[in-house]
């Protein structure tokens, strides 16, 4: 029995060590098949990668492309800056590195030191280093110290069109206006420089920089004209600070096409400064969330992004709808006792004596509120919100800057006959600046609804065109009958009637004034505004002007008119449209 357990074990022990030896083979045999695999057929990944660790890589930014006028002069362009940095493992006198440094870039001793003597591969000192600079770094030839030419964003006119053309931050990205909306255009693809080093970080001599040249961004050609803006925006800050009011707006557009000559906010800001406020109050004292709260408020674009009760101005759009819906003719009469009741509301003309009995023509002339609310109920309700929607009004004009605002409307079914009354001649909704410009335009262009625009084209470095914008048009948002009739009578208001401050001997000129009261009408805040065209039958420029709580006198026609009617006295010959003689004989004979 001793015999047969010792032969049974001894017969496990040899099958067990063949099985050991057997898995031990397999193993061997694996791992050489996987090394011949990562030797053969993988060397090339592997390659890479340990290329990977002996490289250091720098992005060269891309020159971003130019913003032009119509006319071709620059805008927004680039200046050469330099980006300074430092390599830790290639200095060898970190104290000679700091204190020149410190010396030609102006900083503290104690953020160069943090950041020189930090270990990495690559540490940035200071970005947007003026290239004077820069090649004084560069001429220290100090081991370590590296000198990046870069592109920063520059203005070469500062503060004009601030809130359309927008800035770039720091990574050279648009954050407002057009230089953020036409991104991809002008942007560009950055480029890249390729060093190599030994294990220890420090690039090896006599091994040549790989480069990945940048391709420059392509030009964006604007609609703006570089002259009317210019002109315009001398004329809001003039108005601005003789009504000593917190802003003005102005709109210079063509009519038919949409294309925006000029766009005005004042106070505008500094481009080449957009972090700083144009109040220049002290902010040492605020925190980090209420200094953005006021360089937001400084950056909004009020033609754009905010609205506001336009008052008499909308009564265009009345007449338009009532005229086009048959519910008045230009010789209807009515009576202006100074007031209308409406339910139980005593609704006031501005002017207290009333107007007595006048026409259709001449109520639109007077700016006469009773009349507007007697054809406004006449269209009632449903009609007039249809016509909202036809012209427009409920949908984003869709300009190409971002933020624009859309309609404060009331609900249909909430729309009582005092708020029609008071919605007739443009009270208790908002719409935009913009909005309004708009639709004034295709009221008066024949009745086609145009895209208020900036974008133009796309050129290359060459000037060759790449692409040309296009926009939606909609066409007979009113007749061309109504709309040729409304261009006569908005020249005779201008002519005889409220907005006779906006005329201009030897020319046609068209246009609504309007006054408007803010909420909380307690306050006793006004907005002032007048919208003109000309030349009145065949409309190419449009100008809007806003006046945003004015000081004394606030009436549009007073003060707004005026400012609309200088522009367009230097801009129309400007523009090619010459005195009319035989206008300017008819006025000395009347």
């Amino acid at each position: 029995m001793c015999g047969v357990f010792l032969m049974k074990n001894k017969t496990y022990n040899k099958k067990k060590i063949f099985f050991v030896f057997t898995a031990a083979f397999l193993v061997l045999l694996f791992l050489i098949g996987r090394l011949v695999y990562l030797m053969v057929f993988d060397a090339g990944y592997y390659q890479e990668k340990a290329e990977a660790l002996h490289e250091r890589e720098r992005d060269i930014k891309a020159a971003r492309g130019e913003i032009v006028d119509r006319n071709g002069t620059v805008l927004a362009t680039n200046k050469t800056v330099c980006t300074i940095s430092v390599i830790h493992s290639q200095i060898k006198d970190a104290e000679t590195v700091i204190r020149m440094l410190v010396k030609e870039l102006g900083m503290e001793e104690a953020e160069v030191r943090k950041k020189v003597e930090k270990v990495s591969s690559m540490e940035r000192i200071k970005t947007n280093v003026d290239k004077e600079t820069g090649d004084k770094i560069r001429a220290y030839e100090m081991e370590g110290v590296k000198v990046d030419e870069d592109f920063k964003r520059y203005y070469p006119f500062e503060e004009l069109g601030s809130r359309v053309l927008g800035f770039t931050g720091a990574d050279n990205q648009g954050i407002i206006g057009l230089e953020v909306k036409y991104e991809e255009e002008l942007k560009g693809e950055n480029g890249k420089i390729l060093t190599t080093t030994d294990a220890r970080g420090i690039e090896l001599e006599g091994v040549a920089e790989d480069r990945i040249e940048p391709v420059p961004g392509n030009t964006l050609q604007i609609s703006m004209d570089y002259n009317i803006q210019s002109y315009a925006q001398q004329a809001a800050e003039q108005v601005m600070e003789q009504k000593q009011a917190d802003g003005v707006g102005i709109i210079i557009m063509e009519p038919d096409t949409g294309e925006i000559l000029a766009m005005v906010n004042v106070p505008e800001f500094n481009l080449n400064e957009p972090f700083k406020l144009n109040t220049g109050e002290d902010t040492s004292g605020l925190s980090d969330e209420e200094k953005q709260k006021l360089l937001n408020q400084m950056w909004r674009n009020r033609c754009i992004n905010d609205t506001y009760e336009p008052g008499s101005i909308f009564k265009t759009v009345t007449s338009a709808a009532c005229l086009e819906e048959g519910v008045v003719s230009l010789d209807d009469t009515f009576f202006c006792p100074g007031y209308k009741i409406v339910e139980d509301r005593k609704i006031r003309c501005h002017k207290v004596g009333g107007h007595g009995q006048e026409t259709f023509v001449q109520g639109v002339q007077n700016s006469c509120n009773p009349v507007f609310m007697e054809v406004g109920m006449r269209l009632g309700a449903d009609k007039f919100c249809g016509y909202f929607e036809k012209f427009g009004l409920m949908d984003k004009t869709g300009i190409d800057i971002p933020g624009e605002a859309g309609t404060i409307m009331h609900k249909k079914e909430n729309i009582g006959e005092v708020e029609l009354a008071t919605m007739t001649f443009g009270q208790s909704f908002q719409i935009t600046p913009i909005q309004m410009a708009s639709t004034v335009s295709a009221l008066v262009n024949g009745g086609t609804r145009v895209t208020p625009h900036f974008g133009v084209r796309v050129l290359d470095k060459e000037g060759k065109e790449i692409h040309r914008f296009s926009y939606e048009e909609k066409k007979e948002v009113v007749s061309k009958e109504v709309s040729e009739t409304m261009r006569k009578i908005l020249e005779s208001v201008v002519s005889v009637g409220s907005g006779k401050n906006g005329y201009i001997d030897g020319y046609r000129i068209g246009g609504k004034t309007a006054t408007s009261q803010t909420l909380p009408r307690s306050a006793n805040k006004y907005i002032s505004s007048f919208i003109g065209f000309a030349p009145a039958d065949d409309p190419k420029v449009l100008g809007m002007c806003i006046i945003y709580n004015p000081k004394g006198i606030y009436y549009g026609g007073t003060i707004a008119a005026p400012v609309i009617r200088d522009i367009f006295e230097n801009i129309l010959p400007y523009l090619g449209y010459e005195k009319d003689e035989s206008l300017m004989r008819e006025k000395e004979e009347e």
